[in-house]
C-alpha cells in the first residue's frame, strides 16, 4: 500500500492531475478545496472516495482513496477544555487500520498552536490508537522546541514512541528528529529557507511493513505548492 500525505497549497482541483504519476492508494491532502462544493467536474470525478473537513468550502483537509478502498469516518473526540481542535481527521480503512489525516493549525491559539494542537489531539484520543498511521502536515519541527513547555515536537514524538508508534521517514533514513537531510517545505518557495514539517508516523505493523520512503522531486513540486509530497510504501498495508 502506498500512502502519501502532501500540502496541496490551495486549489487542488487544478493541481491533482500531478499525483496521478504517484499511484498512491490514499492521499493526504492539506488546503484543498471540497469536492462536493466545486464546479470542477475532473476534480469530482478523481475525489469520489473521499472523506473531507474544513473551516470554509475552499481550505480543508481531505483523504483520497483509490476505488474499492472503504474509508469509515471515526467519531473520535476534537474538543479539549471547550475548544475544537483542528484539522484531524480519524478513519477506519477496509476494516483493518485507522488511518488519522492532519493538518496542524494556529488555531488562534497563543500557547497550543500547531504542535499543541497535535499534543492535545493525541491526549483526547490516544486510548483510541491502535493498529494506525497517523499522516500530514505538523507544522512542526524539533528545531522549535521550547524549555518552558511540555507539549513540543519531542515530547508529542516521545508521547507516540511510547505508544509504540514511530516516524517512517526516521526510520527508514536513520536519521534524528530535527536533523532531517530532506526537507519537505519551503518557505515562501525559496530554496534557502527549507524545513521538514510533514510526517507519517506508524505502529509497529507498519514499521515492519515499511518497505520505502521518497520526498517528491524539488524542482517539480515547488512549481505547484511550497511542500513537497512524502511518500511511503507498505507491504500488505501493514497487515
Amino acid at each position: 500500500m502506498k500512502i502519501v500525505t502532501w500540502n496541496c497549497n490551495g486549489a487542488l482541483r487544478n493541481k491533482f492531475r500531478f499525483l496521478l504519476e504517484l499511484e498512491a492508494d490514499i492521499f493526504i491532502i492539506q488546503e484543498c478545496e471540497n469536492p462536493e462544493q466545486t464546479p470542477h467536474l475532473e476534480y469530482t470525478e478523481w475525489s469520489k472516495n473521499h472523506l473531507w473537513i474544513g473551516g470554509n468550502k475552499n481550505k480543508g483537509l481531505g483523504i483520497f482513496a483509490a476505488e474499492g478502498i472503504k474509508m469509515e469516518l471515526l467519531a473520535w473526540s476534537n474538543v479539549f477544555s471547550d475548544h475544537a481542535v483542528k484539522y484531524f481527521l480519524p478513519c477506519l480503512i477496509d476494516n483493518d487500520f485507522q488511518l488519522v489525516g492532519v493538518w496542524a493549525h494556529q488555531n488562534n491559539s497563543p500557547n497550543f498552536g500547531y504542535i499543541g494542537q497535535i499534543w492535545k489531539y493525541l491526549l483526547l484520543n490516544k486510548q483510541n490508537l491502535e493498529k494506525v498511521i497517523i499522516a500530514g502536515d505538523f507544522n512542526s519541527n524539533a528545531i522549535w522546541d521550547q524549555w518552558d513547555r511540555w507539549w513540543n515536537h519531542s515530547d508529542v514524538v516521545k508521547d507516540l514512541l511510547g505508544l509504540g508508534i514511530v516516524s517512517m521517514y526516521h526510520k527508514h533514513f536513520k536519521q534524528n528528529q530535527g536533523e532531517e537531510s530532506k526537507p519537505t517545505f519551503f518557505l515562501n518557495r525559496n530554496l534557502s529557507k527549507p524545513y521538514h514539517i510533514d510526517y507519517v508516523f506508524g505502529s509497529r505493523e507498519f514499521e515492519a511493513g515499511l518497505l520505502n520512503v521518497d520526498i517528491g522531486d524539488t524542482e517539480k513540486w515547488l512549481r505547484i505548492s511550497d511542500h513537497l509530497p512524502l511518500i511511503c510504501n507498505f507491504e500488505g498495508g501493514g497487515k
